[in-house]
């Protein structure tokens, strides 16, 4: 029972905390059981957390039993109710006996609220949890019924990309998706059940492919081995729009972990470089926990000939003037960031604790019993507890205090120290510079911070147009944020538009199957010309835009570890 005494703590303390769930699961001194068993059933829990909670409220469950606390109640009645191999506990353990007599009151309560939000089966009401957003989050089953009525966004798909460092698409589509029926619209793959055989071939990024929401791949040969990765689409456009070249020398990435960029940065330069010896990258993870993450990843896909992974290695520390930098010809630029743009992030999901009610009078207990009678819900109140959150998808300070605006302020500081840092590598022509952010902050307005800096203009860096871009990246119709652009630029001119059309974004929720984020690429011609935008940049950003960002470095806390990164 250890199982869900370690995993309640998690539930209860959910938004109190910074940082990832996993990275608090995983970094907790404290557990008995395996901390990959614990973050399951946390994770699956707050899911299920605001239905289950009005089960258990309308059941009376923490009424009649006493000695139960929310979060224990919870993760008891999910896996009673929602597991395949039930309660992980001896059949006499207490809580077992004190959860398995009310099974039929628990189950009825959750048949009732399957039925009012419109639900044919439990699996049904499963997979729109998997694919939403987040879980709808109500305190009683009408507002359940409203909310899923009034979501609008559609399913994230499962994106996978084929490793061709150790197989190819057409090896994979012969093997591991022998069964699966291809199609050319993505929107079946979005609207498909999750144990539907669909998939699609991406027509943006090469050897990616899409398949239903639900679609669980952990358990084959091919993501054991390392053939295919588990990574977003939009978590490629940073690899494929950087278009590293042969001539351009040893790559960077200069916030590497926990790897899934990196090694698409190695699929596209193995396959560029016919003589092996060229195709050089280094990766920097500052976090030497992090780094044994991106160790084991850079082996598992095979790139270890490929990748030197510095291990405890802050990019800012590093001197372009010194060797093996100064041959760096082109970075990778993926800091951290608010992961706003991050669908399924597990530091988002809110959770909704059941309410412990009033105590039953014995006249009421003692009737509980007696078949044909019902307790009187109305005797009880309901106290469902809703955490607050201005924007769940950003890490509360400790003390709960800081403000979105402030927390922005200090990682695009953070971001834009970072990105004038790689504008000082002698050698390097191309920089891309990506977020999981859906904030003009962290993106439009550090973009063109950095190209009106001294810095952009002492080392003629530019940005890489629209047309000049890899093919799929030409074709991506969604580019940046224009309003954004020409409020920080100050001026009505058509450099902001310029500047907008060079910048990619991601949406999340729409037909385009992605998650929030943003990129864009610098370039150096080493010629002597104007910068086509900087003509433009000279002056400061209005006080309207994005005013000073500073570069001093921010306090850098949010580590995606989700297939986003």
């Amino acid at each position: 029972m250890s199982l869900y005494y370690d995993a309640a703590p998690f539930l209860v303390s959910a938004q109190d905390q910074s940082g990832s769930l996993k990275s608090r699961v995983f970094n907790s001194k404290s557990l008995k059981s395996l901390p990959k068993q614990v973050y399951a059933l946390v994770a699956e829990t707050s899911k299920w957390s605001s239905i289950l909670s009005g089960v258990i409220d309308n059941s009376q469950l923490l009424q009649y039993e006493r000695k139960l606390s929310p979060g224990l109640a919870l993760v008891l009645v999910h896996d009673l109710l929602l597991s395949k191999s039930g309660i992980a506990a001896p059949k006499s353990h207490p809580l077992r006996v004190a959860i398995t007599r009310h099974k039929a009151r628990l189950g009825a309560e959750l048949t009732k609220i399957r039925i009012k939000t419109g639900f044919r089966t439990i699996e049904d009401l499963r997979t729109h949890l998997e694919c939403s957003d987040r879980s709808p989050i109500v305190s009683s089953p009408s507002e359940l019924t409203k909310s899923v009525q009034s979501n609008k966004q559609l399913p994230h798909p499962r994106w996978v990309r084929i490793n061709t460092i150790r197989t190819t698409l057409g090896e994979q589509l012969g093997t591991t998706y022998l069964d699966y029926a291809k199609t050319d619209s993505l929107s079946k793959v979005l609207l498909a059940h999750n144990d539907s055989k669909v998939l699609y071939v991406d027509k943006h990024i090469p050897d990616l492919i899409a398949l239903p929401a639900g679609t669980d791949l952990t358990r084959t040969a091919a993501y054991c081995d390392g053939l295919i990765i588990l990574q977003d689409k939009a978590s490629c456009f940073p690899a494929y729009l950087l278009d590293p070249q042969p001539e351009d020398g040893t790559c960077l990435d200069a916030c590497a972990a926990p790897g899934n960029k990196t090694t698409h940065l190695a699929a596209i330069l193995r396959r560029r470089c016919k003589d092996d010896r060229k195709a050089r990258i280094w990766a920097c993870e500052r976090d030497k926990f992090r780094a044994e993450t991106l160790t084991r990843m850079v082996n598992l896909a095979g790139c270890e000939d490929i990748i030197t992974v510095a291990a405890g290695q802050d990019f800012l520390l590093l001197d372009p003037e010194k060797s093996p930098w100064k041959d760096v010809g082109s970075l990778l630029l993926d800091p951290s960031c608010s992961g706003s743009g991050i669908i399924g992030r597990d530091v988002t999901v809110p959770v909704t604790l059941p309410g412990r009610g009033t105590k039953i009078d014995a006249h009421a207990k003692s009737r509980k019993r007696k078949r044909g009678r019902k307790i009187d819900a109305k005797r009880i109140p309901n106290e469902d507890v809703e955490n607050e959150h201005e924007d769940a998808k950003l890490p509360y300070s400790p003390d709960g205090s800081m403000q979105l605006s402030t927390r922005l302020e200090a990682l695009s500081a953070f971001q834009l120290r970072l990105l004038l840092h790689a504008f000082r590598f002698p050698s390097a022509k191309r920089i891309s510079y990506s977020t999981c952010s859906v904030y003009a902050e962290e993106n439009e307005h550090v973009v063109i911070t950095a190209l009106r800096s001294p810095m952009a203009k002492l080392h003629h860096w530019r940005l890489l147009t629209r047309d000049e871009q890899v093919a799929g990246m030409q074709s991506w119709s969604i580019r940046g944020d224009i309003y954004a652009c020409h409020k920080a630029t100050g001026k009505e001119s058509t450099v902001a538009d310029e500047i907008a059309e060079a910048c990619i974004r991601c949406h999340a929720g729409t037909e385009e199957g992605t998650q929030g984020f943003f990129v864009a690429a610098f370039i150096r011609d080493h010629i002597s010309r104007e910068d086509p935008f900087s003509e433009s940049l000279n002056g400061k950003v209005s006080a309207e835009g994005s005013g000073d960002l500073g570069t001093e470095e921010a306090d850098d806390e949010w580590e995606g570890l989700s297939e986003a990164s």
